[in-house]
């Protein structure tokens, strides 16, 4: 993210708030709206025993850098999905260069397509969205995934997400109302989302619980800034969807060749090819698969679908099949040690990738806002993916065992989660019943002999072997 253009004003640290709804603790940055209306951007308070890489916390800096309302700075309705989201665009360059007013005018019916009449997408601004004919949105829910997934060192690429709020009245009048009337009845959730909020910026109290969406003050909307990389895949890792939302498009997803292998009682190589095997019986998905996948690529697949199944059920996830996305990037073995360059400004033999470098897809998990609420169905909780597994991490599962243990005694980690997010009370019961429950589960299985700790893609690409960690069942 560029952040020549982007305004910031002060940095501060702060306590948690009277409202549940912005009771959050990190470092704030404060901005003004045209209004008057002093709006916050917070970069959460690291989560105990979290590692976060020097890119994550550029870009957290460079999201609270950003201000709305700079002349190089458009905002624009997201209309093509399901929920309600405002996108933040750098017209620094382009046709509409500094003219903010008349990219807003014009550019912003064009979808999608607006971004190609701009420098660049700068930030997703995402809001809480329960209501009746909307599709279920937690903003909480995306600053869950990023600061679980490096507490426990996750493969799987977890979008930065700091906290923002907004006024209420210019979101209104730029974003809001522009969004009901683009996204026509055609687009029934995302009409209804953009029409509960152009009800509820008028009049707070129309949505429930208020706290959700608004600040404690009911002047300023609130939610995340986020930005999601990658490209949708295909039925090889959302499955095939054909019974329908809910349990019958997540076991539908349980059936595609990464997820078979998980669930192969066999070392890894076996279990791979057992999976590819069975999983290219579906049609759809041998088409989607294409004609060749390595074991590489079905070891970090597996590594990375293990990972995304155990924080969907500890976060209640109730939309996660259809929405997992990839990167390209190249791999290759250098003086003993594993390499990599993103593909889209790298090529193999270019220069700086190697000939005979390796094509993967490794996966982005960007859409996260369907989780943390008590009301949402956790599919993987009822579809019991978490039992079906037989291959895991073994670094990951002892931070499970840690992570369920400070919750149960209540440590330094269930203190960030109970005061740094804005959680109300049962929100933060069931991320600890959830942890309790997935460390049960995987335990019995370990305990069992039914759990092989052998998801190291980067070794297994490295040596082509996959010797199984040691790891105690009751490890701490």
């Amino acid at each position: 993210m560029r952040k020549s253009l982007l305004l910031a004003a002060f940095a501060l640290a702060i306590p948690g708030m009277a409202s549940a709804s912005d009771s959050i603790v990190g470092t704030a940055t404060s901005f003004q709206s045209p209004n008057g209306i002093s709006e916050r951007c917070v970069r959460i308070a690291p989560i105990p025993g979290g590692d976060y890489s020097k890119g994550d916390l550029e870009d957290e800096e460079a999201f609270c850098a950003i201000d709305f309302y700079a002349p190089d700075v458009a905002l624009c309705p997201k209309t093509w999905s399901t929920s309600p989201g405002m996108m933040v665009y750098d017209i620094s360059e382009g046709p509409y260069a500094g003219d903010r007013a008349a990219f807003e005018r014009n550019a912003c019916k064009e979808g999608k397509s607006a971004k190609d009449l701009a420098k660049d997408d700068l930030a997703k601004f995402k809001v809480t969205m329960n209501q009746k004919g909307t599709s279920g949105t937690f903003s909480q829910s995306s600053l869950l995934y990023y600061h679980f997934s490096r507490y426990f060192g996750m493969d799987v690429m977890v979008p930065v997400a700091v906290w923002r709020s907004m006024d209420k009245a210019t979101h209104s009048s730029e974003v809001a109302k522009p969004g009901l009337a683009i996204s026509g009845t055609h687009a029934r959730m995302n009409h209804e989302g953009w029409r509960w909020l152009v009800d509820s910026e008028a009049n707070p109290s129309r949505y429930s619980p208020t706290d959700d969406l608004f600040t404690s003050d009911r002047e300023q909307i609130y939610g995340v800034l986020v930005l999601s990389p990658g490209h949708r895949y295909g039925s090889e890792i959302n499955g095939t969807r054909r019974s329908g939302w809910g349990k019958g498009q997540n076991n539908d997803f349980q059936e595609t060749p990464a997820y078979l292998a998980l669930r192969t009682k066999a070392p890894l190589v076996e279990a791979i090819d057992r999976g590819v095997r069975e999983g290219r019986k579906d049609s759809t998905i041998n088409k989607d698969l294409g004609p060749d996948v390595t074991d590489r690529q079905m070891a970090f697949w597996m590594r990375e679908l293990s990972e995304i199944v155990l924080l969907d059920f500890i976060f209640s996830q109730q939309d996660r099949v259809g929405n997992i996305d990839f990167t390209p990037y190249y791999y290759w073995s250098e003086e003993g040690k594993l390499k990599d360059k993103k593909a889209k400004h790298h090529e193999a033999g270019d220069g700086t990738v190697p000939f005979g470098a390796e094509l993967l897809r490794r996966t982005n998990l960007n859409d996260n806002d369907a989780g943390g609420r008590v009301e949402y169905a956790n599919f993987a909780k009822s579809t019991q993916m978490l039992e079906k597994l037989r291959h895991f991490d073994g670094g990951v599962y002892k931070r499970l065992l840690a992570l369920d243990a400070d919750l149960q005694s209540q440590g330094p980690v269930y203190q960030w989660v109970e005061t740094s997010l804005g959680l109300d009370e049962r929100q933060v019961k069931q991320i600890v019943s959830n942890a309790r429950l997935a460390t049960g589960i995987l335990q019995e299985s370990c305990r069992r002999g039914d759990l092989i700790f052998d998801l190291n893609p980067r070794q297994f690409f490295l040596s082509g072997e996959a010797t199984p960690d040691e790891v105690s069942c009751d490890a701490s």
